[in-house]
């Protein structure tokens, strides 16, 4: 099974993925370190000391990771003083950093199918109904697509596929 591919696509030596999106945003949040914090964002996890403890990481390693994460947009910083303490700041996620919450939950259920011997650990489930969330490959009308139904098309706005 594979995708299928446009026609004007279709020979794959004429174009390059040189505009990828996928290696646009492996670029952005590719490391282990990102992916774990923002698993901790997801958590609940806010201030710094407990992303480089939750994760297992250095102080250096967790805060090149956060600085990253914030000047991408994907984290904000938002200041907090504790009584008789200076003015520290801790981190929250932001639309962008929401929106990414299917790759890191895509990534937990390939995990659980395919790394663990049990299932896995954890599992999300929707807090009204107790049922397992999954992350699923959809059309707009709400049906499962599979990859042998999934074609690779040209946006018609992005110019040309080389580009």
């Amino acid at each position: 099974m594979v995708m299928q591919l446009e026609p004007v696509l279709a020979d794959r030596d004429s174009w390059k993925a040189e505009r990828c999106s996928i290696d646009k945003a492996i670029s952005a949040v590719g490391t282990r370190s990102a992916i774990l914090l923002l698993r901790e964002a997801y958590y609940g996890t806010k201030r710094f000391d407990d992303f480089a403890r939750r994760v297992g990481v250095t102080e250096a390693v967790a805060a090149a990771r956060l600085k990253e994460l914030t000047a991408l947009g994907v984290l904000a910083k938002q200041p907090y003083r504790e009584p008789g303490q200076r003015t520290r700041y801790e981190y929250v996620l932001t639309d962008m950093g929401r929106d990414l919450l299917p790759v890191v939950l895509g990534l937990m259920q390939w995990g659980d199918k395919y790394l663990q011997q049990d299932d896995g650990p954890l599992k999300v489930v929707d807090t009204q109904t107790g049922s397992p969330v999954r992350v699923r490959m959809q059309n707009d009308d709400g049906e499962d697509v599979g990859l042998d139904d999934m074609r690779l098309a040209v946006r018609r706005d992005a110019g040309p596929a080389s580009e």
